[in-house]
Order: C-alpha cells, then structure tokens, then sequence
C-alpha cells in the first residue's frame, strides 16, 4: 500500500512540475500578446486615420507616436526613438517647449520636432522659431501655429525601429501570425496535457481504490475469530412433505350462457302396433311313408 502511495505522490509531483511548466509557457505567451495586441491596434488606427486625412499626423487618444530618423535632438531624443507627442492649442506653447510639427519648407507631409526659441507673429498670426539642440543654427523658416501637430511628453529609446518594422509587410505578419500562433500551440498543449492528467488520476483513483477493497479484506478476515471454524450447516435430508390434497377450491367457472335448448316437441307418431304377421309356422311335413305315394 505504501509503495502505491509513493508511486503516486512521485507521479503527482512530476505532473506538477509539467504544469508549472506548461504555465511558465502560457504566461510568456499572455505577456507578449498583452504587449503585442495593443501596438496592433495602435498601428491599425493610425493606419486607417493616415489613409482618411493624410494631411494630418494620426492620433490615438490625443496623442501621436512619431519615429526620430535624426539626431537633431541629441542627446536628448536619437535617432531610431519612439517619441510621444500630445496634441494642444499653439496659445499653450511657452519658449523651452520641445514641439512637433510639419517642416515649413517641406512638402507638407515632414515633421520636425525641435525646442522652441522664440514665440514670434508672421503675417499677424501666431508663429514659432526653431532649433535643433544639435544643430548650430536655428531653423531658418518659422513655424506657423497652423503646423503644430503637438508638445513633446515621452519617449520609448529604440522603439523606433521597431514601429518601422512592424509597419512593414513582415512586422504586419509577425505581429499578428506570431501571437496567433502561439495561443493556438497553448491551447492544443493545454487540452492534450488536461486530458492525459485526467486520465492519469482516474487510474489512480481506481488503483488506489482498489488497494484499499484489498486492505479492508484483509482487515476483515485478520478480525474473524480464528477458532470459529465457519460451520457448514449438513444439508438435512428433507423428508418428503407429504403433500396434503389441497381441496381445490372449485374453480367458479363463470356460467357459460348456455344457450337454452328449445326441444323442439318431437311429433310422436302414433305407435300404430302393427298385427304381427303370424307367420304360418310350416309344419314339417314328416317325409312320407315309404310306399305312400304324394297326393297330386
């Protein structure tokens, strides 16, 4: 019984340790799809948003991820970084202010995120000068409030590149086939190992069942008294019950509706006794004397 027990301990330890793996691996794949679902759809939105307006930068929640290509901003921003910017109204920008906004003597579609030096007017409306903390000299055409796009808030060092590959053909692929992938390798392990652990503690449910009927009998004959032989009863030679002839009880046969006999009245003929026709009692002739002769 013992040694039962410790083959199943030891096989539950072993399926424990299984789990535990099979765990690690699921938590890996959660952590990735938590981290990958939501660049997806960040992607996906600014995606669609890009194709409706594409003279606007898309935003997600009031806030617009760019990609660095220069390191105009070095060292504070480099090159390859993921900035976060936040949209505002250009009355909130003060001097010092790092902004995002489309490059005046561009083609309408670059930007430029450098500090604002100087907050100035241009054709009487509101304008901002430039400069890279890089650069030596300051931008030479000033950015009308028209281009701001937002304020500089964060950025993710490195995050860069890898928006720039996700936006790609084969990051798109990766993104979502990787994920995919995974989930359905998990779940096709998890239900396989589930229904091997289900029927591993069956079998050893219905082992250690059965090691206990083994025990209990063992227990039970330990407990008969060893001197009280079991008594085997001699078959008594029954005598023949002499059958008393049970009066039958007259079976009430239901009364067959007899049907009643209509004797027809027989026409008794008349017993006409007819006269016996005495048969004239031939007397024998007795053989005539010789010498007599027949009368004719």
């Amino acid at each position: 019984m013992k040694h039962t027990m410790s083959k199943n301990e030891e096989k539950k330890k072993d399926r424990q340790k299984k789990d535990d793996k099979i765990g690690a691996v699921g938590v890996i794949g959660i952590i990735l799809c938590v981290l990958l679902v939501p660049i997806l759809l960040m992607n996906v939105t600014m995606i669609v948003k890009g194709l409706v307006n594409p003279s606007q930068v898309p935003t997600f929640g009031g806030y617009a991820p760019l990609i660095v290509l220069t390191d105009s901003m070095y060292p504070d921003i480099k090159s390859g970084d993921l900035i976060i910017v936040k949209s505002l109204d250009a009355e909130d920008v003060q001097e010092g202010d790092v902004i995002a906004f489309f490059d005046p003597d561009g083609s309408g579609t670059s930007v430029l995120t450098h500090r604002v030096v100087e907050i100035t007017e241009e054709n009487g409306s509101l304008a901002f000068r430039t400069k890279g903390d890089a650069n030596n000299a300051e931008d030479p055409t000033l950015a009308p409030a028209g281009n701001l796009i937002g304020i500089y808030k964060t950025k993710i060092s490195g995050a860069g590149n890898v928006a720039m590959f996700l936006q790609s053909t084969p990051g798109l692929v990766v993104c979502v086939a990787v994920p995919l992938v995974l989930l359905i390798a998990f779940e096709v392990i998890r239900r396989r190992k589930y229904e091997k652990n289900k029927n591993d503690d069956t079998k050893a449910l219905l082992a250690e069942l059965e090691a206990l009927r083994a025990k209990q009998a063992e227990s039970e004959k330990k407990d008969a008294p060893k001197s009280e032989e079991p008594k085997t009863e001699e078959p008594k030679a029954e005598e023949p019950k002499a059958e008393e002839p049970k009066a039958e009880e007259p079976k009430a046969e239901e009364p067959k509706a007899e049907e009643p006999k209509v004797e027809e009245p027989k026409a008794e003929e008349p017993k006409t006794e007819e006269p016996k026709a005495e048969e004239p009692k031939a007397e024998k002739e007795e053989p005539p004397a010789e010498g007599e002769k027949k009368e004719d």
